[in-house]
């Protein structure tokens, strides 16, 4: 991503708390993805949750990086990750990666804050953001993600269920829209007669615990064949060669036989 169009996102999520990234994701991607999450949903037998948050017309898939290749190009996309490097830093990590399917006759998800469980005055400096994938064209009739544009600056969270006025923030097909954990937002009403298919790759600061745990809930074996990047995202390296180490160790040196070097904190004076 050129500097330029890194600094103009990152402004915007500064000032508006989200952006979008058109023409994102390949369209190879896209049929890849579209085609595991079908294929995924009928193996697996998943259904709706039928709650008022996760819905009960949407069909979501959580622990997406147990399931295939095609979703581990999503946690590095080299037009996303640097915005929410921006965001966070460089030590952030993969929170979760779960797919929202909204079928029609979906009602909109109450407005929340990504962010708003953790017991931490508000405004913060960001510890999460995230961002969601458009695998079909995000519409206002289809739903989707409503959003409150500068409420990540306000000084509480939504009451949940409470009705506020919001926007949708439409997108093509093969965007990505990233925002500030902070930002008022909720899945829209799908009123019209198609699937709104997208992806929820969310991010965490490293010193914040994840929402999937990578660590438990991803098979050794798969993790050995992730590229070093995508390692430390989901949590197999350190924050700042301390949170996270094992005997002084990283996880990665401990569990996937890394034998790159480790100095700890302590080590670094």
């Amino acid at each position: 991503m050129h500097e330029k169009d890194l600094e103009t996102h990152l402004n915007a999520i500064e000032k508006d708390g989200y952006t979008i990234v058109e023409n994102a994701i390949d369209p190879d991607h896209l049929v890849a993805l579209n085609a595991a999450l079908l294929r995924l949903e009928y193996e697996l037998g998943i259904e709706p949750a039928r709650n008022g948050f996760e819905g009960h017309h949407t069909v979501r898939i959580y622990n997406l990086l147990a399931h295939g290749k095609a979703f581990e190009r999503i946690p590095t996309h080299p037009l996303v990750l640097p915005i929410v490097e921006g965001v966070l830093d460089e030590g952030c990590l993969v929170s979760s990666l779960s797919s929202i399917s909204i079928d029609p006759g979906e009602r909109a998800q109450p407005i929340h804050a990504d962010d708003q469980i953790m017991p931490v005055a508000k405004p913060h400096a960001p510890f999460v953001c995230n961002s969601m994938w458009a695998l079909t064209d995000f519409t206002e009739e289809n739903g989707a993600t409503r959003i409150i544009p500068g409420s990540h600056k306000r000084s509480s969270s939504p009451d949940y269920g409470h009705e506020y006025d919001s926007i949708a923030a439409e997108m093509p097909k093969g965007s990505v829209l990233i925002w500030h954990g902070s930002l008022w937002h909720g899945g829209g009403a799908n009123k019209s007669g198609e699937r709104r298919v997208g992806i929820a790759m969310n991010y965490c600061a490293g010193y914040i615990r994840q929402q999937e745990n990578q660590q438990l809930g991803l098979p050794l074996e798969f993790v050995r064949s992730f590229e070093p990047r995508l390692q430390e995202l989901c949590g197999f390296g350190t924050y700042r060669s301390l949170i996270g180490h094992i005997d002084k160790k990283t996880p990665a040196q401990r569990l996937l036989g890394e034998v790159r070097d480790f100095k700890a904190i302590w080590d670094l004076g």
